[in-house]
């Protein structure tokens, strides 16, 4: 988890639901407009992330922007970059049975964003809990 947190601001969540029961959450592009306060949709030739996908995400304005899956690391982190720009890394660690953590991490020149990244956690802590 480190790793994501060098040059970069995040939050974190804990969440009543195992890791490998969130990581389709995270992982499947269905399940992003849920759960992602700035995605609206999402396009790709994949389900879900893997190392190298490409695809493109709708932003709330209506913008569609080009994305690559710069790194992913199943069931525990994957990053993105977003109109060629390093964007948002998202990462789960198990804490035990039935319980994980769950930490966005955004660019430093980004900080602000950390509202935003607050925002998704608890919308995905709501959605895992509840399935």
């Amino acid at each position: 988890m480190r790793r994501l947190m060098t040059h970069r601001v995040g939050a974190s969540v804990d969440i009543a639901a195992s890791a490998d029961d969130v990581w389709p959450f995270l992982a499947e592009f269905r399940h992003w407009p849920a759960w992602g306060p700035t995605v609206r949709a999402v396009e790709s030739s994949a389900e879900r992330v893997a190392s190298g996908v490409t695809g493109r995400v709708q932003t709330i304005a209506g913008i569609w922007l080009p994305f690559e899956i710069t790194r992913c690391e199943p069931p525990h982190l994957w990053d993105w970059r977003v109109g060629g720009i390093p964007a948002t890394g998202h990462c789960i660690e198990a804490l035990g049975p039935g319980r994980c953590r769950v930490m966005f991490s955004a660019p430093l020149l980004a900080a602000p964003y950390v509202i935003v990244l607050r925002r998704g956690l608890r919308r995905l802590a709501a959605m895992t809990e509840a399935s």
